[in-house]
């Protein structure tokens, strides 16, 4: 689950995280307020939304105009930017060309910056352990800087017995070339970041720019902050956060259902019991030439009406031009999936192809329901064939 930054840094801040004084605004004249509340002489006029590179995107009315991060030096630059912001469609790389609607804004105090640096953590997956990584180069984007320089991006590797110790910290803090009250103050930093991330169930905490202010103090200039979706049934205050108005309509409808679902670019839908069996079925319609819609896995539980309600999602989809059904039945048998797909086609009117691949537990039960059910299902005999069949059908049918 992702959050806003504003509320990344509320988080943060709690547990000790350094951050700038500032407040959010839903229309222009709580912007102003905010601002006229701050104080000034400088702001800092922030877009929230989901995504990254609101500083560099472009707002669609306007796309010779300022970006999505505005510093401002006076009430009245507020509620111009305010007024120039909410409301309307920011385009980032990271939201693609339809951008965002700006529905809220964060209005922070000006800062004084003498240096930018980047530190993040997350769970390395190649250690099995928390991981803290740090870089000189702040302000940029992480992966650039691991694929160009990476030797200029230190980790450090956090045993889960001991926990992040100071000397962590200040291992990343003198490869930062951070002396004297900064070294404290990162540490102190670095602590608290790493304490809010394994309190929260967090999946990762980013903080790009991380400042170090005139004064020698180490503040987040910007936070990102995700978290474990496996985990928010321990975590109500965070899920208490999330803002549906920045999700996919169909993921969270999927959600509701309890469904994995995930939107992709392409035009076969995929549904699926099993997230390593979606990956293979998604690997070999590309294989033959397929792209994938979606990643929709109905799980191993699934009943006829979530089955039903996975249907419909991919059918919600108007670039999906074909769906591919495969299901193997260990612990979800594969009547039950013919009974939903039935159901499901007919409740809306089917007009794409469909190629169905069973296996498993009542696997013959299924293809037969598949076959007295009148509708123009084809049956896939392995993967390969079904994936074949789909590819094929889509191209006919276009």
């Amino acid at each position: 689950m992702n959050i806003h930054e504003y509320q990344g840094k509320q988080l943060l801040a709690k547990y000790g995280v350094a951050i700038v004084d500032g407040g959010v605004a839903y229309t222009v004249d709580e912007a102003v307020k905010c601002a006229e509340e701050l104080g000034g002489p400088i702001f800092v006029v922030k877009s929230q939304i989901h995504a990254g590179g609101r500083g560099a995107g472009r707002f669609q009315d306007n796309p010779d105009g300022e970006g999505g991060v505005r510093v401002v030096k006076s009430v009245d630059d507020v509620r111009k930017s305010a007024e120039e912001m909410l409301g309307h469609i920011l385009v980032t790389k990271q939201t693609g060309p339809a951008g965002k609607e700006v529905k809220r804004l964060y209005i922070e105090d000006g800062c004084d910056i003498a240096r930018e640096l980047y530190l993040g953590m997350l769970l390395d997956r190649d250690t099995s352990r928390l991981t803290m990584m740090a870089s000189t180069e702040g302000g940029m984007e992480i992966e650039e800087v691991a694929h160009a320089t990476p030797e200029k991006i230190l980790k450090v590797s956090i045993d889960p017995a001991t926990g992040m110790m100071p000397y962590h910290a200040r291992k990343l803090a003198f490869g930062l070339g951070l002396e004297g009250k900064q070294v404290g103050s990162a540490v102190k930093f670095m602590l608290a970041m790493y304490r809010a991330f394994n309190e929260l169930d967090c999946s990762i905490v980013e903080i790009n720019p991380l400042v170090i202010t005139g004064a020698g103090e180490v503040v987040a200039l910007d936070a990102k902050v995700n978290f474990d979706d496996n985990a928010l049934y321990r975590q109500k205050a965070v899920e208490e956060l999330r803002d549906e108005d920045e999700e996919d309509p169909m993921e969270l409808e999927a959600a509701q259902h309890e469904l994995n679902y995930i939107k992709l670019d392409g035009n076969i839908g995929c549904m699926v019991n099993g997230a390593g069996l979606a990956m293979a079925t998604m690997d070999i319609t590309q294989l033959y030439g397929g792209s994938p819609a979606n990643f929709l896995d109905v799980g191993g539980g699934a009943t006829k009406e979530r089955v039903t309600a996975a249907f419909k999602i991919i059918l919600s989809d108007p670039n999906v031009e074909g769906i591919l059904v495969n299901i193997f039945g260990g612990i979800m048998r594969c009547d039950v999936i013919a009974e939903g797909v039935v159901a499901a086609a007919r409740e809306v009117s089917l007009n794409v192809p469909l190629v169905v691949r069973l296996e498993g537990t009542n696997v013959q039960q299924g293809i037969q329901i598949l076959a007295d059910s009148g509708l123009p299902i084809i049956s896939g005999d392995d993967l390969g064939d079904a994936a074949r069949k789909i590819v094929q059908a889509v191209k006919e049918a276009s």
